[in-house]
């Protein structure tokens, strides 16, 4: 039971822990202007309430377990590769045929969620040895 944990459970969490700070970090302080801006030029409010952030929580660890179950069979660079076109790529596809998604941030946002899916990749895999 303790070997589970050490070896699934906390690299998940550790992982998820990560992405969550990361994800704040970019899209509050970097660029929540960006979004708000966007969302008020499309006549919406950009969604930013409890649950929202809530969700994004949730996301967060989703995409953490992700990056796991990847890491158990690709380096980490291919996984880092494959997990961030799931999560970020795919996405992005998205929201931008929605016409939601800012496309300026994404000068930014690329290297950052790569960056961010490198690191939580690195914590499943050397976590999950």
């Amino acid at each position: 039971m303790m070997t589970f944990f050490k070896k699934t459970v906390a690299p998940v969490f550790l992982s998820g822990l990560w992405i969550s700070f990361s994800e704040f970090v970019r899209n509050e302080l970097l660029f929540k202007s960006f979004w708000v801006e966007h969302y008020r030029g499309l006549g919406l409010e950009f969604p930013s309430d409890p649950i929202n952030n809530a969700l994004w929580g949730i996301w967060s660890f989703g995409f953490a377990a992700t990056i796991f179950i990847i890491s158990k069979k690709f380096s980490l660079v291919h996984t880092t590769l494959i997990a961030w076109l799931a999560g970020f790529g795919l996405m992005w596809i998205v929201t931008g045929n929605l016409g939601v998604l800012p496309y300026k941030i994404l000068y930014g946002a690329v290297p950052l969620s790569l960056l961010e899916t490198f690191l939580a990749a690195w914590i499943c895999r050397r976590m999950g040895e």
